[in-house]
C-alpha cells in the first residue's frame, strides 16, 4: 500500500476538491455560476486533501467546519464532516484512512470535543471510532385521515413569508429550538448552504412559514408541492423546527389545513416525534424508513464524559481507541464528575461503542447483548443503562 500523506487545501484548491466530492458520487461538474454562488460556503471550514506522489493531481478530499453538538446537558464543539471523496481510481488504497487520521487529529489538536458525519455507507466509519449516535424516521401524513384531537394544544399565529424573510427569523430563533440531544448549532455559513440547496431544488417552488407563539418566533417550517397528476398533490416537508410543543401543534395543524394536499411527506424526523399523539386517527401516520442519522465520533473522550449530564450511580467505564491513544483509559462517571482513575472497570468498550450511546440512542446493555460492549461486574449493564439514558431521543435533523 501507497504511503500517503494529508495536508490543508489552499483556497485555489478548494473547487477542484469539491468536483472530485462530485466526481466520487457520480454527480455532474458545478457551472462556473453555481460555483460563485457556493464558493463562499465551501472554502469555509477545514479541507484536507491527499494528492499523488507522481503526478501531484488531488485523489482524496474531506471537509469539516466547525460548529456545536447539543448534547445531554450542556453542548460541545463539533466537526461537521462532509464532502468525503476518493477518486475512483484510487480507492482501497489507504486514501481514505490517511484523510480520517488527519482530519482526527487536526480536531484534536484544535481542541474540537467531538466529530459527526451522515454515512454514504454504514460500514466506512466505524473503524475510524464514529458510531451510529442518532436515529431519524420518514413518514408520510395520509391527510384525510388526519384531524387534530380536541385537545391538542392550538398553536399560535402562522404566517407565510418570503424565504429570505424565514431564513433570516429562524437563524435568530434556532438556539432556542436546538435543545434535543444530537442537534447542531448552525452558524451562518450553514444558513447559506440551505440557501443554496433551496435554489437547486427541481421539486418545485417553496413556501416557508413562520409560527409566532407568547414570546415571538418560535417554528418554522419550509415545504414544497408536488403535483405528480390532477387531484393528487403531496406536501414535501424539507425543514420543520420548534422550540415548544405549542409552536410543533401549530404548525401541524396549518400543514394539515393546506388546500389539494392529499398526503404529507415528512423525511429526516426524529423517531419519537409525537405527532401520532396529536391525531385522532394515529394510522394516518406510516413511518416509511427509519434509518442512522448522525455518526458520531468522541474526538476528546475526557471533555466529551466531563460535559455530559448523568443519573443514576457513578460506573467506571473502560475505553479504547486505536486512532487517538490518548482517549485511551479508565474513567470513573458519574452526576458529580468525571475523572481519570485505575479501578476496575464495571464496563468495556471502544470508542465507537461509546459514542453510541453518548447521546442515548442505544442503551449500553443493548450493546453488551449484541457483544459491543463487555459488562465485567454485576448489573453493569442495567447501572449504565440509567447512567446514560434521556429523556428524549437523540437527533440531529441538520443536513451537512
Amino acid at each position: 500500500m501507497t504511503d500517503h500523506h494529508a495536508r490543508i487545501l489552499g483556497d485555489d484548491e478548494q473547487r477542484g476538491a469539491v468536483e472530485l466530492f462530485r466526481s466520487a458520487l457520480h454527480a455532474p461538474p458545478l457551472t462556473d455560476e453555481e460555483w460563485a454562488s457556493a464558493r463562499d460556503v465551501e472554502c469555509a471550514g477545514r479541507r484536507h486533501g491527499v494528492t499523488d506522489g507522481d503526478t501531484g493531481a488531488l485523489i482524496g478530499t474531506a471537509w469539516a467546519w466547525d460548529t456545536a453538538l447539543t448534547v445531554p446537558g450542556g453542548g460541545v464543539p463539533l466537526g461537521a464532516v462532509t464532502e468525503v471523496g476518493v477518486r475512483a481510481d484510487r480507492t482501497r488504497r489507504g486514501v481514505l484512512s490517511e484523510l480520517m487520521r488527519a482530519q482526527l487529529t487536526d480536531m484534536a489538536e484544535r481542541g474540537v470535543v467531538t466529530a459527526g458525519l451522515h454515512a454514504s455507507e454504514a460500514t466506512i466509519y466505524g473503524r475510524f471510532g464514529y458510531g451510529v449516535g442518532a436515529l431519524a424516521r420518514d413518514y408520510t401524513v395520509e391527510t384525510s385521515r388526519a384531524q387534530l384531537r380536541p385537545e391538542a394544544p392550538a398553536g399560535g399565529r402562522v404566517e407565510i413569508r418570503d424565504l429570505e424573510t424565514v431564513i433570516d427569523l429562524a437563524s435568530q430563533a434556532y438556539p432556542a429550538m436546538a435543545t434535543r440531544p444530537g442537534m447542531l448549532a448552525r452558524p451562518a455559513e450553514w444558513w447559506g448552504m440551505l440557501r443554496a440547496h433551496l435554489a437547486r431544488r427541481a421539486e418545485g417552488r417553496v413556501t416557508a412559514v413562520t409560527h409566532e407563539g407568547k414570546d415571538g418566533i418560535d417554528g418554522f417550517a419550509v415545504y414544497s408541492v408536488d403535483r405528480p397528476k390532477p387531484g393528487s398533490a403531496t406536501l414535501k416537508l424539507v425543514d420543520l423546527h420548534t422550540a415548544t410543543i405549542d409552536a410543533f401543534a401549530g404548525l401541524w395543524r396549518y400543514l394539515l389545513s393546506v388546500d389539494l394536499i392529499g398526503e404529507i411527506t415528512a423525511t429526516n424526523r426524529p423517531v419519537d416525534e409525537p405527532l401520532e399523539l396529536l391525531l385522532a386517527d394515529p394510522r394516518a401516520v406510516s413511518t416509511t424508513a427509519r434509518f442512522d442519522d448522525l455518526w458520531l465520533r468522541l474526538v476528546d473522550v475526557p471533555e466529551a464524559l466531563a460535559v455530559r449530564a448523568y443519573q443514576g450511580d457513578p460506573l467506571t467505564v473502560e475505553v479504547t481507541d486505536r486512532l487517538l491513544p490518548a482517549n485511551t483509559g479508565s474513567y470513573l462517571v458519574g452526576p458529580d464528575g468525571v475523572e481519570r482513575t485505575d479501578r476496575a472497570p464495571d464496563l468495556r468498550l471502544d470508542v465507537a461503542a461509546l459514542a453510541m450511546i453518548h447521546l442515548g440512542a442505544w442503551r449500553p446493555s443493548q450493546l453488551v447483548d449484541t457483544g459491543r460492549a463487555q459488562a465485567l461486574t454485576t448489573r453493569a449493564a442495567s447501572r449504565a443503562d440509567r447512567l446514560f439514558s434521556t429523556p428524549t431521543a437523540p437527533w440531529c435533523g441538520t443536513f451537512f
